[in-house]
């Protein structure tokens, strides 16, 4: 499946403008559309405009888009080079901007490359447990993402003792995703639920950007999502992720801003379902 599919995300025929049904499919627990969606959404928007790919994004979250609304997009390019494409996506349900995507797009011949990020020894994707969830997490993204536990704690384990700032979980969407920008989009915002791993208790965060870097793109069934939470002050946290391929190939890497509360409600959690089927195992 690409990201077009994945999304819902629907051409007009205008090639500078998309439409977006916010379905459960792409939607938080909260019932408005998940940040890493949008910026999927947003950066597809952008490489078919412009016939480039992703190199750095970010997202600005400046309202909601609930769930069972349209979002309209629209694609600004003021800035078209030899190598370079300086883009804008522009989200509003209604007259009321969403969320702004910013994006420089290209590539170049270029010869040398190389990465200077080693991916962290951690377990296998296979030998580590599967993270739960709670029940009103069903019908959402949260469902149609396989989440696997590589260091930190479980959520039921998350008692009030202040943990690590770092913490690692293997992810995939099987059978669902390509690997792309998009799919890195939908792992890396990520970032904001990890602020609970260091509060020890489970926090409802909400992000106010989503920056998205590009190294390489490979062919990988699971992807490393390797967090670094950096501070949290006046209820504010700043965190970033590593994201790398099984090969250990760093893909990109993610990083937020993110306002933070703590999450009073009771939770009951369940065996995680088997991603796409909503069944547990």
């Amino acid at each position: 499946m690409d990201a077009r599919q994945f999304l819902g995300l629907e051409p007009t025929a205008d090639p500078m403008r998309w439409r977006l049904p916010v379905t459960g499919a792409v939607s938080t627990p909260g019932r408005f559309l998940y940040g890493g969606c949008a910026l999927a959404a947003g950066l597809v928007c952008l490489e078919e405009a412009s016939g480039r790919p992703t190199v750095w994004a970010t997202a600005q979250y400046l309202s909601y888009a609930p769930t069972g609304s349209e979002v309209e997009w629209e694609v600004v390019l003021p800035a078209t080079g030899k190598r370079t494409t300086q883009g804008r996506a522009i989200a509003r349900v209604g007259d009321t901007e969403i969320i702004t995507v910013t994006a420089a797009l290209g590539s170049s011949d270029f010869e040398f490359s190389g990465t200077w990020l080693e991916m962290p020894d951690v377990p296998a994707p296979e030998e580590c447990p599967r993270q739960e969830i709670p029940d009103f997490f069903a019908d959402t993204v949260l469902t149609r993402v396989e989440h696997r536990v590589a260091k930190g704690r479980m959520f039921s384990n998350l008692d009030g003792t202040p943990g690590e700032p770092h913490s690692s979980f293997w992810s995939r969407l099987p059978g669902q995703l390509e690997t792309s920008v998009a799919t890195l989009a939908v792992i890396g915002d990520y970032v904001s639920g990890a602020v609970s791993q260091p509060v020890g208790q489970r926090t409802l965060s909400r992000s106010l950007d989503n920056t998205l870097r590009v190294a390489r793109l490979v062919p990988t069934e699971w992807v490393l999502c390797d967090i670094h939470i950096h501070a949290l002050a006046h209820g504010f946290g700043h965190g970033e992720a590593y994201l790398f391929a099984e090969d250990g190939t760093l893909l990109g890497t993610a990083s937020q801003s993110i306002s933070v509360r703590l999450w009073t409600d009771d939770m009951v959690f369940r065996p995680p379902p088997v991603p796409g089927t909503g069944a547990g195992r």
